[in-house]
């Protein structure tokens, strides 16, 4: 038996019907989601909310690199300023740049000879500053401080005795570590004078302590230039007291001064106040973050 036909008008309307029937239908569904995961995110809100103690906030990064650095803090060493070696007041450096913290330690020397008395010590730094600019441009004296065999400590590089100046000592690693010469020659053998090692082991804990660093331990350092030890862009775990060798192709600090550095970690390490409460920063770098380093 044949249908009856339909009418073109009513099938379009019927057909018009459905689909507003169908949106309408999804548009409620997605509402009703909608309102169900605007509830759970309001009740996962006020469960958090409640869950929060109450009183201060949580400490601020700058809070815990404070209370890091009391932990490791050292007593300041005295320190000659640039003026006794470099007086000249006329001429003017390159500005000196800063980076955000101090995380390691580089050891020279200047491989100059020993047989020097401290009235000698002004000129000498001074032949190194003029052999650091004029030879080599780098605008100021590589090294942040200098150290000479009777423990006197100078100021090397302009504003670096309290702030984190970058130095040109350790060629890919200059940023956010320190340079310290020790004036004289140890690598034949030469013995490193006891005050010298003292004044240099007393430099390294106040230092890397302001940025509360443990001077046993150990940090990261990214190379910045190809032409170190490193291609650019590598990882290194490196004791935050290292040697120029250590990051740079050299003989540099000299066999002689290379050998103490255990002794001179160690010392830095007792200088270092240790009785103030355990801060938030590692401040020997975990197995698994150097693994991840290396990776």
């Amino acid at each position: 038996m044949r249908r009856p036909r339909v009418p073109l008008t009513l099938m379009i309307m019927t057909i018009d019907r459905r689909m507003v029937l169908r949106g309408l239908s999804r548009a409620a569904a997605a509402g009703l989601l909608g309102a169900a995961l605007a509830a759970a995110e309001a009740g996962r809100s006020s469960r958090s909310r409640s869950a929060r103690p109450v009183g201060p906030s949580r400490p601020s990064r700058g809070r815990d690199v404070a209370v890091a650095a009391a932990r490791w803090s050292a007593a300041r060493p005295d320190v000659v300023p640039r003026s006794a070696w470099h007086p000249d007041p006329a001429h003017h450096e390159k500005p000196s740049l800063s980076a955000p913290s101090v995380k390691a330690v580089f050891v020279h020397h200047t491989d100059s000879g020993n047989d020097y008395s401290p009235g000698d010590v002004p000129e000498l730094i001074q032949s190194f500053y003029n052999d650091h600019i004029e030879s080599r441009d780098w605008g100021d004296i590589g090294y942040n401080f200098l150290v000479d065999r009777t423990g006197v400590i100078y100021e090397g590089r302009a504003g670096g005795v309290d702030n984190a100046v970058i130095g040109a000592h350790t060629l890919g690693f200059n940023v956010g570590t320190v340079g310290i010469a020790a004036i004289g020659s140890y690598g034949g053998g030469e013995p490193v004078p006891d005050a010298m090692l003292e004044s240099i082991a007393r430099l390294c804990a106040w230092k890397l302590g302001m940025y509360g660093v443990d001077a046993r331990g150990s940090t990261v350092l990214v190379s910045t230039n190809s032409g170190s030890r490193f291609a650019r862009g590598t990882r290194h775990v490196f004791r935050v007291i290292s040697g120029h060798r250590d990051g740079y192709c050299t003989r540099c600090p000299g066999d002689s001064l290379y050998a103490r550095l255990p002794d001179l970690r160690a010392r830095a390490y007792d200088l270092q106040d240790r009785s103030a409460p355990a801060g938030t920063l590692p401040s020997v770098v975990p197995p698994s973050f150097v693994r991840r380093a290396l990776s």
